[in-house]
């Protein structure tokens, strides 16, 4: 099968938000009067939680916090002061594009392989990434966007790109998905999808031990990528020959597995 779709995560994968991401939740405390700050180390804990809103109510109801039944109270103002500070940081430049992916999704939607979005991100922060990237545009370049809460069930359960792969109408085999973590790898994984992983800032320190392909990121002609772990990908960069090469090898290397 000849690769048919690509589908993306949003946050860390097409950029790198989570800095965004992390900086506007500490202004949002800030303007709504409490006293939490959270610093890197401890952000990069809160990333095992996927979605934003079931971040900050993690955050309340494991640390017990300071404050946590007066941030109950305002949760919704929180997370509204929160999307309007991350789409100021977005629109200043602060959420840059990961390496190779405007060059590959630009060179799929010329080709005409379709493109989609899975995350737990909601759609309006999916938009402001699109819109920065590929401008106003953006966002119809994509078959499907699945985002927030869409399915019940967040990664690292599969619901989310179960969803994407219905609404695509395709076979996970000609599909291959892109994840910058753990639980979306197990997630896509999951849902019968080969991925390909390159981690993020935050979550370098993931066990990528289940993604087809581990790369540093999707590089560049100029800029190769690294090669961590998985099937080889046989080119210093990421596109859609290169693409159809490595899906094939995938499958070979599947069919050839020993059955039990």
């Amino acid at each position: 099968m000849l690769l048919e779709a690509l589908i993306f995560d949003v946050d860390g994968t097409l950029a790198e938000t989570e800095e965004a991401h992390r900086q506007s939740f500490n202004e949002a405390f800030a303007a709504v009067g409490v006293d939490w700050s959270w610093d890197r180390e401890l952000y990069r804990e809160l990333l095992q939680v996927t979605g934003g809103k079931e971040r900050l109510q993690h955050y309340i109801d494991a640390w017990k916090p300071r404050g946590g039944e007066m941030a109950l109270a305002r949760f919704a103002e929180i997370y509204e002061a929160k999307s309007a500070r991350y789409a100021a940081l977005v629109a200043s430049g602060a959420a840059p594009a990961r390496p190779g992916v405007r060059r590959l999704i630009t060179e799929a939607h010329a080709r005409g392989v379709r493109l989609a979005i899975a995350t737990t991100s909601l759609r309006g922060s999916v938009d402001l990434v699109l819109h920065a990237m590929f401008g106003e545009q953006g966002p119809t370049w994509f078959a499907v966007i699945a985002a927030g809460d869409v399915v019940a069930h967040k990664k690292p359960a599969p619901d989310i790109y179960r969803f994407v792969l219905d609404r695509l109408g395709r076979h996970p085999g000609c599909c291959v998905a892109f994840e910058d973590s753990e639980n979306g790898v197990k997630a896509a994984r999951a849902a019968g999808l080969p991925v390909i992983a390159a981690p993020s800032y935050y979550l370098k320190g993931d066990d990528f031990s289940l993604a087809t392909s581990v790369l540093s990121d999707l590089g560049e002609p100029d800029r190769p990528c690294r090669q961590i772990g998985g099937l080889r990908f046989d080119r210093d960069y990421v596109d859609i020959d290169g693409l159809n090469a490595w899906l094939s090898k995938q499958q070979q290397s599947q069919a050839e597995a020993p059955t039990t």
